[in-house]
């Protein structure tokens, strides 16, 4: 909600984006049974996917760009406020258990810091200055890519990180849910996902959050895929740091090998846990030490090590 003390210039501004639109034909939601305000937040949730799937393009566009810089040791640094800046934390964090990245190589910036994520800071996301900060302790660098994220597009924190970033020859992204948006006019790659209005009016926690989610997915996801970081569709440089991703590192190297439990326990030992290099030592017959001095000469990617051993 806009409070009255606002100036009239942002709130006339705030009411000409689709993200803040008012829906008259919901207004006694509150007095529907629940299981039709389920089956309506439901129906509303369905087109998400479809707006997803109008800017793949620019989404895979992206994604290219950002590979080619992270293979040559770029990082990826995510910047947003409130709902945006913890969904980029979320996928941020999810990477290292997942892909074996170092948590410096992919980073989640949030608008008035790690306490932001829990609890809201007031005035945080006005700041393209605190972006600025922000940014600067990391040191950016051209290989680097930022990608704001920004229900609305005008989040000055998000805005303020690409245009600072783009200032400093990093590759920036802007990933916003209304279209002409100020945050995708200020990147190189601007995604716009236009979800319209939300069930309740204004909550970007909703549609706008799920389109976000499922962009950052396609952008984090497909480009360690592009990096080497899976075998197909497995995930090769699990990390197995607990029971369950010990299970699945066994998991892996039997689907991907087709070799018996002994083998792969034996491969898996010898190669320090590290089920990309056992899945080569079985697949192709050599020891440990070799499957790590290939898999460094193929720059980590297992079909290239494979291509290598196989001569």
């Amino acid at each position: 909600m806009i409070h009255p003390s606002e100036p009239r210039d942002l709130r006339a501004e705030l009411e000409s984006l689709t993200t803040e639109a008012f829906r008259p034909e919901l207004a006694g939601i509150d007095r529907l049974p629940t299981l039709d305000i389920a089956r309506l937040m439901n129906g509303e949730d369905s087109g998400v996917p479809a707006a997803v799937a109008a800017q793949l393009p620019r989404i895979a566009a992206a994604v290219d760009a950002v590979a080619e810089r992270m293979a040559r040791g770029g990082r990826l640094v995510y910047a947003g406020a409130g709902t945006a800046g913890r969904l980029g934390v979320l996928d941020a964090s999810e990477c290292p258990p997942t892909f074996n990245t170092d948590p410096a190589r992919v980073v989640g910036l949030i608008a008035g810091g790690p306490r932001a994520v829990v609890t809201s800071v007031e005035g945080a996301e006005d700041s393209a200055e605190l972006a600025r900060a922000d940014l600067d302790e990391l040191a950016l660098t051209p290989e680097d890519t930022v990608v704001g994220v920004s229900a609305s597009g005008r989040t000055p924190y998000a805005v303020g990180a690409v245009r600072h970033a783009r200032s400093l020859g990093a590759l920036t992204i802007g990933l916003a849910c209304n279209a002409d948006s100020a945050l995708a006019a200020a990147a190189d790659h601007g995604i716009e996902v236009v979800v319209g209005p939300e069930l309740l009016t204004g909550s970007t926690r909703l549609k706008a959050g799920t389109a976000q989610k499922l962009v950052l997915n396609m952008l984090s996801t497909i480009t360690m895929i592009r990096l080497g970081k899976t075998f197909g569709n497995l995930m090769v440089d699990v990390r197995a740091s607990n029971d369950k991703l010990r299970a699945r590192s066994r998991r892996i190297v039997a689907l991907a090998t087709g070799a018996p439990d002994e083998e792969i326990e034996k491969a898996l030992t010898e190669t320090g846990g590290e089920v990309k290099n056992a899945i080569l030592t079985v697949l192709a017959g050599v020891d440990g030490p070799t499957a790590a001095r290939l898999l460094e000469e193929s720059g980590g990617h297992l079909r290239a090590a494979l291509a290598i051993a196989g001569g």
